[in-house]
């Protein structure tokens, strides 16, 4: 068990090449447009969920953040349709490796940021000191909050990483321990299982839960800076 328990977070290949690519372009395939004038029940939750979501986002921000719109809305159902899509068996889940977080906060990040600066100057400046703070103690503090800036996208993709890759591993543990209780004591590994179902269903609620604070932070990065 020990030998495998990585083995669902290596990039699959097919012939020797890797098919991450196609793995991260299926999720739109969950998603179709739709062309007719009566939708059915599942487009129609699509759309109520999406309306919803924005909604609630949205609403902190004036009329150039909303122009994000869309940005993300798509941030948040690739993710969220990828963490669900990962906790199938035998999948393997983008979200869990690190270089593909950081490539989607980065960017991310630093378009917020550029935004701030380029329409908003004094007050992005501004907070890199705060209003009435001691002389001796400016130096400080301007290094602190630059620091804290530069920490941003690297705290976006290790928590999205680093919950998925946890319970990905536990769901692992557990399920491992399930099978190797059921030939020594099987009203243990009813019990076990029984928590390992009650892991996969909190797991899945992890799943978008981590989507949603993924893109909510890019949100309230980008009000900061419009």
């Amino acid at each position: 068990m020990n030998e495998n328990l990585f083995t669902s977070f290596t990039t699959p290949t097919m012939m020797g090449l890797p098919i991450v690519v196609l793995i991260i372009m299926f999720p739109s395939i969950l998603f179709p447009s739709p062309n007719r004038l009566i939708n059915n029940r599942l487009v129609s939750l699509q759309q109520w969920l999406v309306q919803l979501t924005s909604k609630q986002m949205l609403a902190i921000h004036n009329r150039k953040g909303q122009t994000w719109a869309l940005m993300l809305m798509s941030l948040i159902l690739f993710i969220g349709s990828t963490n669900l899509l990962g906790l199938l068996p035998h999948s393997f889940t983008p979200t869990t490796q690190l270089s593909m977080n950081l490539g989607m906060a980065i960017p991310l990040w630093a378009g917020a940021v550029i935004t701030g600066f380029r329409h908003k100057t004094k007050a992005s400046l501004a907070h890199f000191l705060p209003q009435g703070t001691p002389i001796p103690l400016i130096p400080m503090l301007v290094i602190i909050e630059t620091i804290s800036l530069f920490i941003q996208p690297v705290a976006l993709a290790v928590r999205l990483t680093a919950n998925i890759t946890a319970g990905h591993l536990l769901m692992h543990l557990i399920g491992g321990a399930a099978l190797a209780l059921a030939n020594i004591n099987a009203s243990i590994a009813l019990i076990t299982f029984i928590i390992l179902i009650l892991l996969t269903i909190l797991e899945f609620a992890v799943a978008l839960i981590q989507a949603y604070v993924f893109t909510l932070l890019v949100s309230l990065y980008l009000h900061d800076n419009t």
